[in-house]
């Protein structure tokens, strides 16, 4: 079993920037795919960020790129998403997760923290 937590999140005026961390423990996450997830009031869950246990390949989704760097530390089970140039529509609940392989779809993760709060004043 896996536990994921969630740190980092806050309030931030549009422009600013976020260091969201995820730890991971019970067991190594080490080869896992490991991904952060937001969802926004009234939204679909939507992959943001993700990066296989390498650290070869990443994945952003189109909105973030250029502003969104996810990083992870496999000797500390740790992982990081760096957010720069934040905007109002940047504001939702921000989920780490883990997965057993690399897929987009929410339904491949089989672990997932309680979330994080992020919000971008404009």
């Amino acid at each position: 079993q896996v536990q994921l937590v969630e740190s980092g999140g806050g309030l931030v005026q549009a422009g600013g920037s976020l260091r969201l961390s995820c730890a991971a423990s019970g067991r190594t996450v080490s080869m896992y795919v490991m991904g952060w997830f937001r969802q926004a009031p009234g939204k679909e869950r939507e992959l943001v960020a993700s990066i296989k246990w390498r650290r070869d390949t990443t994945y952003y989704a189109d909105s973030v790129k250029g502003r969104f760097t996810i990083s992870r530390d496999n000797a500390e089970n740790t992982m990081c998403l760096q957010m720069n140039s934040l905007k109002p529509e940047d504001t939702a609940l921000y989920y780490c997760a883990a997965a057993p392989n690399w897929n987009t779809d929410p339904r491949n993760y089989e672990y997932w923290g309680q979330g994080t709060q992020v919000t971008v004043s404009s």
